[in-house]
């Protein structure tokens, strides 16, 4: 864990600037709690690469599930709608977009699961284009052509949310 634990603490800041400000849970927390998911999986790491994207997606599902929590006692389970400029930008600031943003991802997944993996290693892993098309065994041109499609359906999506 020492010789990997800077580079989750760098995504869990990246986790964390999309979240916004005053947000209750601490970079370190959620790096251990996606630490403690993480080894109750039997992972055949690849490389990496590899493990830093699954560990990304780790944390990305414990802020999700922090974000619903915090939704269904605070808020009564309201939906809310993102706006779209920041479905564009992929830049969301708020619990509760967090989970608008997870749900269209569940969707996407549903209908096209590299575009959705595509979309997990580099918004959420930070993972460029390059490493992206490694993890998933695909060219280059395959990942910016699917980052462009899944942005697309993304806007869509949460356009009409």
């Amino acid at each position: 864990m020492h010789l990997v634990y800077d580079e989750l603490q760098r995504i869990a800041r990246q986790h964390y600037r999309r979240e916004g400000q005053g947000h209750t849970l601490q970079s370190s927390a959620l790096v251990h709690e996606a630490y403690l998911r993480l080894v109750k999986q039997s992972i055949d790491w690849q490389n990496r690469s590899h493990f830093f994207a699954v560990a990304s997606q780790a944390m990305r599902q414990v802020l999700v599930d922090y974000a619903r929590r915090k939704k269904t006692r605070k808020r009564g389970g309201l939906d809310v709608r993102v706006s779209l400029a920041k479905a564009e930008n992929l830049a969301h600031s708020g619990e509760l977009e967090v989970v608008a943003l997870s749900d269209a991802l569940d969707e996407l997944a549903s209908i096209d699961q590299r575009q959705f993996r595509i979309v997990e290693l580099r918004y959420f892993g930070g993972l460029t284009i390059e490493e992206t098309a490694e993890v998933l065994g695909v060219s280059v041109s395959t990942v910016k052509n699917d980052w462009t499609m899944a942005k697309a359906w993304l806007y869509r999506r949460l356009k009409n949310k």
